[in-house]
């Protein structure tokens, strides 16, 4: 990120007229572009998979999460603004590669090189983290869930769940393959996975409130801040985000991906829960 940070700023590009609005009007594309924007973000949230073997308990992880995001936040306008600046706005949108493009004006065919191989390695160390957390939450669904009971075994010998690891491994690699059939493997994972995603986000909101509701009884580990403004506004986002991502998918004519998604995990779940009350 640096190094495309220092080439963009070092070799900015012809400074040239502001492009005209589009017709779509700015609220209509801004939502559009938060869908991938926040995938920036994205694994914020597993952090909670992982807080119970996190030093200094429940004040341990609001800290990470607040520097983290306020890390990546800056980072972030940092790298969009280099780009925007080494390649110019027409640059930009032509290119196919913003960050190589960007280090091959500043480096040649080096820098071009360099940071092909540093997205990999970044791809990489990606990988090994979502696999952690993933592998964990397939565990836990393997012990609450009979149906699902081969995912909750723990290998003594690792010290992991290696059944877990494994069934993420071959649901990640199916998932790669089939993006792989496709001109546009990321635009085509997200015109099916969006519309899921920030659906379960949406419902995960929506429990806070009912389980407040129906257990107010119970004692609470951790306090939600600004309760009940903060919950409200995550479930007022996801539902725009979830209204947005329904219609970039209707758009690209992909919708009926995403609802057989949706309707293969309810099949999974009805046999779960007849599996679990047999």
């Amino acid at each position: 990120m640096l190094l495309v940070v220092v080439s963009g700023f070092a070799n900015p590009a012809p400074v040239a007229a502001p492009p005209p609005a589009a017709s779509g009007g700015v609220p209509a594309l801004f939502g559009t572009a938060l869908l991938f924007v926040l995938f920036t973000f994205g694994g914020w949230n597993e952090a909670a998979y992982i807080s119970a073997e996190v030093r200094g308990g429940n004040r341990a992880i609001v800290k990470a999460l607040v520097l983290a995001l306020g890390l990546v936040t800056v980072v972030y306008v940092l790298f969009v603004a280099a780009l925007l600046v080494g390649l110019g706005f027409e640059g930009l949108k032509a290119s196919k590669q913003v960050a190589a493009d960007v280090a091959q004006k500043a480096m040649g065919t080096f820098g071009e090189k360099l940071i092909g191989a540093l997205v990999a390695l970044a791809a990489l160390t990606s990988i090994n983290a979502t696999m952690l957390v993933a592998a964990r939450t397939n565990y836990s669904v393997g012990r609450d869930w009979p149906l699902f009971a081969f995912m909750g075994r723990w290998h003594g010998g690792r010290d992991a769940p290696v059944v877990a690891f494994v069934v993420t491994g071959v649901l990640s690699l199916a998932l790669v393959a089939f993006a792989a059939v496709n001109q546009s493997g990321v635009k085509f994972m997200v015109d099916f996975t969006a519309p899921v995603f920030w659906f379960f986000f949406l419902l995960t909101g929506i429990a806070l409130f009912v389980l407040r509701f129906r257990y107010s009884h119970v004692a609470r580990p951790f306090r939600v801040p600004m309760y009940p403004v903060l919950p409200i506004v995550f479930v007022a986002t996801c539902a725009f985000l979830l209204y947005k991502s329904l219609e970039f998918t209707l758009q690209n004519r992909a919708i009926q991906i995403a609802i057989y998604v949706m309707l293969a995990g309810v099949v999974v779940w009805v046999a779960a829960r007849l599996r679990r009350s047999a």
